[in-house]
């Protein structure tokens, strides 16, 4: 996703660009002098920590294993479910056990740990190894979590895989779908060890070729990949992706400007209004040059409030619904995001996934707001006092959210922290308020609703407010059994309504991602959870 941030940590121009002018000719070098259309180009500044499909839990590392590996099955632009390595399956009536019929002609990437044959079809019993990985303790991958509702699974021939599950769970085949999921070899895991994360083999349109840390990551084209376009023709169409680690962003902004990268998918505050007019729109100046794609994002931006909170301020279901009505969102998109992005009016579930609320249940009434701060005062004899956490990339949105509610009455004050910190110290519970964003790792309202499921309490689970309620934890488990999918988006907004209603957040907007190409990168498609899909792409 595109972010507004912050402005980061600078450096001398003149040698930035010679760093990295240099790095961008060693990546060409590397790629065995690909001319220009055959080498998509991109910067990724918050860096890669490694290529092992289970540890792919952030967007620098999803992007590039997107490329690497497949699964089961994979999500089209509008996150419908389509087969992947999977090419059909079943789902028994009680909803409890899936029966996945793999293709026959997947092969691994070449690699000399598959002997003399250089290689190898991928069987059933790849992904019930790849699975095993994924509950590994000792490996303690962060993907783990997603075979938490799986009772079991077993290879039945070398194409069938069958996967039971401990209950229903509509959300099960969007889950399979994320890059935890992607099937790896046995011998690659074994023989390489620890190495695996730096030397990942995998079946995807693009093999690793090398990676220089912090400094530069090379893919070359899968020769043996499975996929052909609706024509025949097999992809990818591209020879080699480069990526480039340059931690500038400003630096990454002259080299996208001066043609040396492909993409631009971050939007910092120091050039925003360069490229953006105040409503969003590409400055003239630049319409002949880039183009500009924007779509929606499964992300909800909010402030998130510790309900166990000493303080009586955060106690209050006043103040919480204060601080709710006197923020004007649609300013806030306005003037901080140029437009980029929706006021979130209409509850925590985001734009673009059933459960989404139509009707506006966060208004913006300073009136109101005003008025429920002074009966606090009034009840109590104090001002209300609150302190909000926040990092740096944040840091403009709290300040203008610290103003807001300064108008009617709120003190607040606001804590800078790394966001590691601010990380940790949102999951123990030690912050009244946070700025916080939630990210869909799946396309499924649950997803969003798990955040307020008391048995997932931080720090063991995402509940970060401590939010409890007997009857949101009993529609949350019914809706599990709800096969009919109208049905369950409508009972996902019942839920959605009845949390909001104690305010244990405050939705500030629903995101939307945003991207700069360059005007000759073609087929490059948009999809709400921001995925990085090179498979056909095309360089003019």
């Amino acid at each position: 996703m595109a972010r507004l941030r912050a402005p980061r940590h600078r450096f001398p121009h003149t040698l930035l660009l010679v760093v990295s002018l240099g790095l961008f000719m060693s990546c060409q070098n590397s790629a065995n002098s690909f001319s220009d259309k055959d080498v998509f180009r991109y910067n990724e500044f918050r860096n890669v920590t490694s290529l092992d499909p289970a540890f792919a839990r952030n967007p620098q590392n999803i992007w590039p294993v997107n490329q690497i590996f497949n699964g089961l099955v994979q999500l089209d632009h509008t996150l419908e479910v389509q087969p992947d390595i999977a090419k059909a399956w079943t789902l028994s009536e009680h909803g409890l056990e899936y029966l996945f019929h793999l293709r026959d002609d997947v092969f691994f990437h070449e690699s000399p740990v598959f002997g003399s044959e250089g290689t190898r079809k991928v069987v059933a019993a790849d992904f019930v190894y790849s699975f095993d990985r994924l509950r590994d303790s000792k490996l303690a991958a962060p993907g783990g979590w997603v075979m938490q509702n799986v009772d079991s699974y077993e290879a039945i021939d070398k194409h069938q895989l069958r996967i039971r599950l401990r209950k229903p769970y509509p959300a099960f085949l969007g889950l399979l779908s994320m890059r935890y999921c992607s099937v790896v070899p046995k011998e690659a895991v074994i023989q390489l060890g620890a190495q695996f994360r730096s030397n990942p083999i995998g079946t995807g349109p693009f093999q690793f070729q090398f990676w220089e840390e912090d400094v530069k990551l090379v893919l070359r084209k899968n020769p043996l990949f499975f996929e052909k376009d609706s024509l025949g023709q097999p992809l990818p169409y591209l020879e080699a992706v480069a990526i480039q680690f340059i931690p500038d962003i400003q630096s990454e902004f002259m080299l996208f400007l001066q043609g040396k990268l492909d993409f631009l998918n971050s939007l910092d505050s120091s050039y925003k209004d360069e490229l953006l007019t105040a409503t969003g729109k590409l400055q003239p100046k630049y319409e002949s040059k880039v183009n500009l794609q924007v779509g929606p994002y499964l992300n909800t931006e909010y402030i998130g409030i510790y309900l166990e909170s000493e303080n009586p301020a955060i106690q209050s279901l006043a103040i919480r619904k204060a601080l709710s009505l006197g923020l004007d969102r649609e300013k806030l998109v306005l003037y901080l995001r140029n437009n980029i992005g929706f006021p979130a009016t209409q509850g925590f579930i985001p734009k673009g996934l059933p459960g989404h609320n139509d009707n506006h249940n966060s208004i913006y009434d300073p009136v109101e707001a005003r008025q429920l701060v002074r009966d606090y005062k009034e009840q109590t004899g104090k001002p209300p006092k609150l302190r909000l956490a926040t990092d740096a990339n944040y840091l403009d949105i709290c300040q203008y959210i610290q103003r807001e509610v300064e108008k009617i009455g709120i003190q607040m004050q606001i804590d800078l922290m790394p966001t590691a910190s601010l990380r940790q110290a949102k999951s123990s519970g030690k912050l009244e308020l946070f700025r916080a964003s939630w990210i869909a790792d799946y396309p499924d309202a649950e997803n969003y609703l798990g955040l307020y499921y008391s048995k997932n309490f931080s720090p063991g689970g995402p509940n970060y407010t401590h939010y409890s309620n007997s009857q949101f934890d009993q529609w949350f488990e019914e809706a599990y059994r709800i096969k009919d999918n109208l049905q369950r988006a409508q009972r996902y907004q019942q839920m959605d309504s009845l949390m909001l209603a104690q305010n244990p957040v405050i939705p500030i907007y629903y995101d939307q991602a945003i991207r700069f190409l360059q005007k000759n990168i073609k087929g490059l498609p948009m999809n709400p959870i921001n995925i990085l899909e090179l498979k056909r792409v095309k360089k003019e």
